[in-house]
């Protein structure tokens, strides 16, 4: 990433006569309200989805046993980790071909998504290999012994064969919506997540022919899913859409170009290491916030809600996505103007559900653990800690939208910066300071969680508005 002080270039006409709409439309063309919506809607849709899979994975794991639950949420951690890899393409790969589309250079456009596949594949396979030698680790670090160590163990290491398929769905995707095609995405991960609810279901409690296989029956119908999902983007490239296609000879990486994506996507790779390391560290203290079967109830019940305020975060990520494309190509067609006014649309039509998710969240906490844990103590320490982190879902979302919005202009450096001190600076030392220290539980830890949101948020938006990022050059 480099910035330069030079004036913004004159600003083009974003009026549906304009050229570019027939490249680019609705994201640098027509009103800007209905360009944010008309862009996060598909995604949104993609986003709920993937919310209500993993929602239905914990309310599966809770009809078998606190470990069930334990070894799914480690393994959202961990997917977490490996969709930080597949960032360092992702990301490059959404920044460039939408400069390219906005600019209505399609053959580019074209060449940066053929070179992000290539990159993306070989991603996948060093995924698998990674998850599969440090599973041990990922469980013992997180306090795990005798039955829930093997349960996580086996559980990470089949579910990590997946991600050879996975990163070729997220940066095919990634490419697409570079080029304003939110809706293909959608199509491909809805059939993934209803293939993977209907398989996990079959195979958790057995249906006619297909046996009982208890938390087994997850890792199936996960992998199933994402097999099919890397299978159905590889065939979307190969016939063509929306001006993009497979040149398998443009596949292999050509050093320039590799460089390009990775220069861009390394900070947001870096980034979200970064982040991932502090809440793994963070999960740990929860793990060990008490010892027995009241440690295995807080750790349960942090499980449980952060799958449910997945119902807030994916939404956000959804317009931050949206936003990116539109910032994106705005900059791309030299429309600066534009390109603020998304970020600040999209912060402002996203924090209305937010408002309606706090209500949400509040008034309805007890329901939500009685309908996803039977465990009559983790239905006690839970709802509490979640009525407290439902006054936070606002910052949560402005935090996600302007970093997303920074992203698509290629400014992937603040973002780390911004994690250093969110994570490391507020969200570990007040949750040692309000779990440990003060012996406040759940709710004393989830201190850490809350700050960290609200200085994320504010930071973010001092940065968007400071307006350097403008000048980000990709």
């Amino acid at each position: 990433m480099r910035t330069d002080s030079q004036p913004p270039p004159p600003r083009r006409d974003s009026s549906p006569d304009d050229p570019a709409c027939g490249v680019a439309a609705p994201a640098v063309c027509g009103p800007l309200r209905r360009a944010v919506f008309t862009l996060a809607i598909p995604v949104l849709g993609e986003q709920l989805l993937n919310s209500l899979v993993g929602v239905f994975d914990v309310f599966l794991a809770g009809q078998i046993s606190v470990d069930a639950t334990a070894a799914i949420g480690l393994a959202a951690y961990v997917a977490w980790l490996i969709s930080m890899l597949f960032m360092l393409v992702g990301t490059g790969t959404t920044a460039l071909v939408s400069r390219s589309a906005g600019a209505g250079r399609r053959t580019q456009a074209n060449h940066f998504s053929n070179q992000s596949l290539g990159l993306a594949a070989g991603m996948g396979i060093v995924a698998a290999a990674m998850i599969y030698v440090l599973a041990p680790t990922f469980a013992g670090l997180q306090n795990m012994a005798g039955a829930r160590y093997d349960t996580v163990v086996r559980y990470l290491r089949i579910e990590g064969m997946g991600h050879v398929f996975t990163s070729v769905t997220l940066v095919g995707a990634a490419a697409l919506r570079g080029v304003g095609d939110m809706r293909t995405p959608l199509k491909v991960l809805t059939v993934v997540n209803v293939v993977n609810i209907i398989v996990s279901y079959a195979f958790v409690f057995g249906a006619g022919p297909v046996p009982e296989l208890g938390i087994d029956g997850i890792i199936i119908g996960t992998v199933t899913g994402r097999v099919i999902g890397g299978l159905l983007i590889a065939g979307v490239f190969i016939r063509g859409r929306s001006g993009l296609k497979v040149d398998f000879a443009a596949l292999k990486p050509i050093p320039e170009s590799a460089r390009r994506i990775l220069r861009i996507g390394g900070p947001a790779a870096l980034d979200g290491l970064v982040m991932w390391t502090g809440h793994f560290i963070y999960l740990k203290l929860i793990a060990h916030l008490a010892e027995g079967t009241l440690g295995a109830a807080y750790y349960a019940a942090h499980i449980v809600a952060v799958r449910i305020e997945a119902f807030t975060y994916l939404p956000a990520v959804a317009y931050a996505t949206a936003t990116a494309t539109i910032v994106g190509q705005s900059l791309g067609a030299r429309d600066h103007k534009r390109a603020i006014g998304a970020g600040h649309e999209a912060v402002l039509q996203c924090g209305v559900l937010a408002v309606v998710l706090t209500a949400l969240y509040f008034l309805g906490a007890d329901l939500i653990f009685a309908v996803m844990q039977e465990d009559s103590l983790v239905n006690f320490v839970g709802p509490p800690a979640m009525r407290l982190l439902a006054f936070y879902q606002v910052f949560l979302t402005t935090s996600i939208v302007y970093v997303g919005a920074l992203r698509g202009a290629g400014d992937t450096r603040f973002p780390v910066l911004l994690t250093i001190v969110s994570v490391g600076c507020v969200r570990l030392p007040l949750g040692y300071l309000g779990g440990y220290v003060l012996e406040w539980g759940l709710m004393g830890a989830w201190m850490g969680m809350c700050g960290d949101m609200t200085v994320r948020a504010v930071l973010a938006a001092l940065r968007f508005g400071h307006g350097k990022w403008l000048h980000t050059k990709v």
